[in-house]
């Protein structure tokens, strides 16, 4: 099986980069760090069981390395590093090229999660650099966010970096045995600047 492109057609800059962090269509040789990372943080993402390394190459060859070249992907996965470190992955999902908006998938290294000032460093760049992809390299016009209510200082993070508050799904999942709220919010390309690489 040969290896996957190493970008996605789609986008006009294969790197998009703040300072020391950037972000480049996720490799093959970083799936299995993040599949580890899915796996330990599985009651924040829509994963009902942990994922095999059989599972992830089987999920990224038939639903990821093939949108590699398509001018209208409908996952753009990224992954996100600080220099030559990789800290974190995401991208824009569930894009719908007709109507111009995606969702912004965001997860990192477990290894930073307790650290908020250091997460919110990295959560406000990848933001940032999302917008960049999706309103000025895109040419979408609006990024959604749905965040479950045990995370309330991921909420909080999205709201200083410009995503509005749009509604709630009230007990919208289940968590170690309680009802969860999902938080959605939502930024649009007319909502602030979005600056060019570099």
């Amino acid at each position: 099986m040969h290896s996957p492109p190493v970008t996605y057609a789609c986008m006009p800059h294969p790197v998009l980069e703040a300072g020391s962090l950037s972000v480049r269509a996720v490799q093959k040789a970083e799936i299995e760090a993040i599949r580890q990372w899915r796996n330990a943080q599985i009651d924040v993402l829509r994963q009902a069981a942990p994922i095999s390394p059989e599972q992830q190459e089987a999920y990224f060859a038939r639903h990821i390395w093939p949108q590699f070249d398509s001018p209208q992907p409908d996952t753009i996965l990224v992954s996100y590093r600080e220099e030559d470190r990789l800290i974190g992955y995401g991208g824009l999902v569930h894009v719908a090229w007709a109507h111009r908006r995606a969702e912004v998938s965001f997860l990192l290294d477990p290894v930073h999660i307790g650290d908020e000032k250091v997460v919110a460093r990295y959560f406000g760049a990848f933001l940032g650099l999302m917008k960049r992809l999706a309103f000025t390299d895109l040419g979408l016009n609006r990024l959604c966010t749905e965040t479950y209510a045990i995370r309330p200082n991921y909420v909080a993070m999205l709201e200083e970096n410009g995503f509005r508050r749009e509604g709630v799904l009230r007990q919208h999942v289940w968590i170690g045995g309680q009802p969860v709220d999902s938080i959605l919010q939502g930024c649009l390309a007319e909502d602030g600047e979005h600056p060019g690489n570099g």
